[in-house]
C-alpha cells in the first residue's frame, strides 16, 4: 500500500485532509518548522491535533525540519518529547545532530529525513538507512527513473512529492532569501525571492525578464502509477501555507486516483478533476516537475508568480460608467465566484451576472454574458481569470464540516429481562490503537415488561446505528433481546451508544499517548557526549591563532593563468569535473607540487557522475597525489566508503552544504570520520563563536568569494 500523506497549517485543514482521505498528516509545531509563516500549533493544539487524527486512523508527521542552533537544542528535545508522549508517528528533520539524538532518544519512534537534507542520489538513501532513519523525503528534482532505482536499491522508506509549489533550488541548498534579506530557509523564514521579477542578462544586455524562477507548481496525477510500481511508500501533497479548501479538494482527488491506480479499472484521469485542482491553486496551469526523464524545459512561468485560476476569456467590452464587462465564457462561472483581470492587483466577486440584459445564476462554455459591476483598470482585450469558484469551495467546506471519516466497529446488545441493558463492542479494524479494542457497558435500566408495543430489534438497530456526528460506525450489530420486553423510553438506547462509544473514544485516546522513559536518555544525560567543549579532544594546529591555514577553491581553472606564482595556501580545492577532462592535466599536476590538493565535490552528484569517478578514482589519487575530498552531501560519505577501504588515509571536509549549525551534529560528523567542517554561511557571529569553539573537529570559516544562492535543475535559457 502507499500512504497519502496531507499538509496541515491549522486546525481546518486537519478536518479537510482527514475527511478527505489522507492517510498521514504533516503539521508544524511554534517552533522548528520549515513553514514558520504558518499557523503551525501550540503544545495543546499538537495534543489535540493528533487525537483527532489517530481517533480517525491517520497518522500523524511532525516537521521539525530546521538546521538548530546549539542554544535551541533543549526547547528541540523537549517538542520532541512532548510530540512523542501525545503519540505522535514520525518526525521529520533537517538536521543531521538533532536526527541522530533523536534516532538514539526514541528508538520506537520512526525519524524521518526531510527533503531538506537534499537526498538526490541512491548513496545518500543507503547512508540515511545505515544511519537508523525510517524514511527519507527525496529531492524533488528527481526523474521518475532515479526514483525507482533508489526504491529497488534499499530498504529505507521512500516519500516522493506528488503535488504543489516547487522550489526553484533543491532544497537544503537555498541561500536566496538568507543573502538577501537576512530570512533563511534553512530556519524555516524563506521570504520568496524566487518569486520575484528579474532581468536575465548576457554580456550587460537583457534577453528575458519576468518572473524567471517562478515555477509552476507540480500535478502528478499522471504519474502515480508509476510511483505505485516503482515501491514509493508515500506521496506528498505541498500546502501548509494554502487553504482548508485547497487542502480538502486535493487530497480528495489525490484519495480518487491513487485509489483507482490500486483497483482493477482502467487508470484514466476525468479532466474536471485536473480542472478542479488548477481551479484551487495554480501559478501557470501545471507541471510535471522534474519527474520526466527528459528535462523541463518549461517548468517556469514567466508572467505571474501567485494564483492564476482559469483563464475565463478575454474582455469584448467595458461600460466604465456602469461597470459592465462582457465576455465570451472558455469556463462556467456562478454568482459568488472571483475573477482577476491581467492588469489589477485585487479580485471581484461576482454579484451581478447577466445575458443580453436579463440576470441568470448559471452558464455555459462558450456562452457570452455581462459581469458587473466591477470598475479598474479595465480595457477591451485584456485577460480575464476566474480565480476561485464558489461551488468548488462550497463542496470542499461541506465535505468537512461533518463526520466522514468513520473506523468500522461491531457491538452485541443484550437486553434481557431483569437484567440491566448493556453493550458490547469489538472492531476488526487493523488500526494499531483499535486492535484489542472490547468495550463493555452497562446501563442502570431494567427493562420492563411490554403491555402493548414489545422492543423490536429493528428499533434498537436503528437508535444504535446513529452515529453520524462521530469518527465511527456500526458494521454489524447482533442484539439479544427477550420477547415481550419495553423500555420507558427509546433515549435509554441513545445513551447506551453515546456512552459506550465515549468509551471507546477514551480507550484509543489512552493507546495514543506514551510515556518517555527518562531513565533510558533524559535531558540531563542527552548532553553528556558534548560536555567536553572546553576540554582539547583533537589535536589541532590550527588552534595557535599564529598558524591558522588557508584553503583555496579554485571554481574555474585559467590555462592563460601561470599557477606557478601561487604560494602561501596550504590546500587547494579542484572540483570534480577538472579531473574528468586530460585538458587540465598539466594545471593539476602543477598544483598537486605547490600544496595539498583535494577533489571537491558538487552540491548535487547525479549517478551518471558518480559513474564517471568511479572509473578514474584510482588513477586520479595517484597521479595528483590527492590529501582528501571536500564533500557536499551526506551521500558523499557512503559513495567514498564504498570506493576505499580505509578513508583513513585521507583527510575529509564536508561542505558549508552540509548547513552544521549545532556541537551536536559536529559530534555526529566525527563518527563518520570527517576531519573538517566549514561552517554555513547562514551563521552569526554568535553561531560562528560558538562552533568555533567547539574542539571536535578543525573547521573552515569562508572568508572570501561569491556565495552561491541557488542550486538548480533547470536552464535559465530553456536549452
Amino acid at each position: 500500500m502507499i500512504d497519502l500523506l496531507a499538509p496541515v497549517g491549522d486546525s481546518e485543514c486537519l478536518k479537510a485532509a482527514v475527511q478527505n482521505g489522507a492517510d498521514s498528516v504533516y503539521f508544524g509545531a511554534n517552533l522548528f518548522s520549515a513553514r514558520a509563516f504558518a499557523h503551525n500549533f501550540d503544545l495543546d493544539e499538537l495534543k489535540q491535533a493528533i487525537e483527532y487524527a489517530k481517533i480517525r486512523g491517520v497518522k500523524t508527521n511532525l516537521t521539525l525540519n530546521t538546521v538548530i542552533k546549539d542554544s535551541e537544542f533543549d526547547d528541540a528535545i523537549n517538542l520532541a518529547t512532548k510530540a512523542y508522549e501525545f503519540g505522535i508517528d514520525a518526525i521529520i528533520v533537517q538536521d543531521l545532530g538533532l536526527a541522530m539524538k533523536l534516532i538514539k532518544m526514541f528508538p520506537d519512534l520512526p525519524i524521518h529525513a526531510s527533503t531538506q537534507m537534499t537526498v538526490h542520489n541512491l548513496s545518500g538513501a543507503l547512508e540515511l538507512q545505515k544511519l537508523g532513519f525510517k524514511r527519507v523525503v527525496l529531492s524533488r528534482e528527481l526523474s521518475m527513473n532515479e526514483i525507482s532505482n533508489i526504491c529497488k536499491n534499499t530498504d529505507i522508506e521512500i516519500e516522493c512529492f506528488i503535488h504543489g509549489a516547487l522550489c526553484i533550488s533543491y532544497s537544503g541548498q537555498c541561500l536566496f532569501s538568507s543573502m538577501i534579506g537576512g530570512r533563511s530557509g534553512n530556519r524555516g523564514k524563506c521570504a520568496g525571492p524566487c518569486r520575484l521579477s528579474y532581468d536575465l542578462l548576457e554580456n550587460n544586455k537583457k534577453i528575458d525578464s519576468g518572473y524567471l524562477l517562478s515555477t509552476k507548481d507540480l500535478c502528478g496525477l499522471d504519474y502515480i502509477p508509476d510511483m505505485i510500481n516503482s515501491g514509493v511508500n508515500c506521496l506528498k501533497i505541498e500546502g501548509r501555507m494554502k487553504s482548508p479548501e485547497y487542502v480538502a479538494t486535493v487530497t480528495r482527488i489525490y484519495r480518487k486516483y491513487i485509489d483507482l491506480a490500486l483497483s482493477d479499472k482502467p487508470y484514466e484521469i476525468d479532466e474536471k478533476d485536473r480542472k478542479d485542482l488548477l481551479q484551487v491553486f495554480n501559478r501557470g496551469m501545471s507541471s510535471s516537475g522534474h519527474l520526466d526523464s527528459t528535462p523541463n524545459r518549461n517548468l517556469v512561468y514567466k508572467e505571474k508568480p501567485n494564483h492564476m485560476g482559469l483563464f475565463l476569456g478575454t474582455v469584448k467590452n467595458y461600460n466604465k460608467n456602469k461597470g459592465y464587462v462582457t465576455l465570451k465564457l472558455k469556463e462556467t462561472i456562478n454568482i459568488g465566484d472571483k475573477v482577476a483581470f491581467e492588469n489589477e492587483t485585487g479580485s471581484y466577486t461576482i454579484s451581478e451576472l447577466m445575458d443580453k440584459n436579463i440576470n441568470i445564476k448559471e452558464t455555459k462554455i462558450g456562452q457570452t454574458v455581462t459581469i458587473g459591476r466591477i470598475k479598474g483598470n479595465i480595457n477591451s482585450g485584456d485577460k480575464i481569470y476566474k480565480i476561485s469558484s464558489k461551488v468548488l469551495l462550497d463542496e470542499a467546506f461541506d465535505s468537512f464540516k461533518s463526520e466522514n471519516k468513520k473506523i468500522p466497529l461491531n457491538c452485541n446488545v443484550t437486553i434481557k429481562h431483569s437484567k440491566p441493558i448493556s453493550i458490547n463492542i469489538t472492531t476488526s479494524s487493523n488500526i494499531n490503537e483499535y486492535k484489542d479494542l472490547n468495550i463493555n457497558l452497562e446501563l442502570p435500566y431494567i427493562p420492563e415488561e411490554a403491555k402493548n408495543w414489545p422492543l423490536d430489534k429493528e428499533t434498537i438497530i436503528k437508535q444504535i446505528s446513529k452515529t453520524n456526528d462521530t469518527p465511527y460506525k456500526f458494521e454489524t450489530i447482533n442484539i439479544d433481546l427477550d420477547e415481550n420486553i419495553h423500555l420507558s423510553k427509546l433515549s435509554i438506547l441513545n445513551e447506551l451508544r453515546r456512552n459506550s462509544l465515549e468509551e471507546v473514544k477514551k480507550y484509543v485516546t489512552s493507546k495514543i499517548h506514551k510515556t518517555f522513559n527518562k531513565n533510558y536518555l533524559d535531558l540531563n544525560n542527552y548532553n553528556e557526549d558534548i560536555n567536553l567543549n572546553n576540554e582539547k579532544t583533537l589535536q589541532d594546529e590550527n588552534a595557535n591563532s599564529s598558524n591558522k591555514k588557508i584553503s583555496l577553491l579554485l571554481n574555474i581553472l585559467d590555462s592563460n593563468l601561470d599557477y606557478s606564482k601561487l604560494e602561501k595556501v596550504d590546500n587547494i580545492y579542484i572540483p570534480l569535473k577538472y579531473f574528468l577532462s586530460e585538458k587540465y592535466e598539466n594545471i593539476l599536476k602543477l598544483l598537486s607540487t605547490k600544496s595539498n590538493m583535494f577533489i571537491y565535490f558538487p552540491t548535487i552528484l547525479k549517478e551518471n557522475y558518480i559513474n564517471l569517478f568511479t572509473k578514474i578514482y584510482k588513477t586520479t589519487i595517484e597521479k595528483y597525489n590527492i590529501k582528501g575530498f571536500v564533500i557536499s552531501n551526506i551521500g558523499n560519505i557512503k559513495m567514498l566508503n564504498d570506493l576505499f577501504e580505509d578513508l583513513n588515509n585521507f583527510i575529509i571536509v564536508t561542505n558549508y552544504t552540509f548547513n552544521i549549525f549545532n556541537s551536536h551534529s559536529i559530534l555526529e560528523l566525527k563518527n563518520l570520520n570527517i576531519s573538517t567542517f566549514t561552517i554555513s554561511p547562514e551563521a552569526d557571529k554568535e553561531t560562528i563563536d560558538n562552533l568555533s569553539n567547539q574542539n571536535y573537529l578543525q573547521k573552515e570559516l569562508i572568508v572570501y568569494g561569491k556565495t552561491p544562492l541557488l542550486n538548480m535543475n533547470y536552464c535559465l535559457l530553456r536549452k
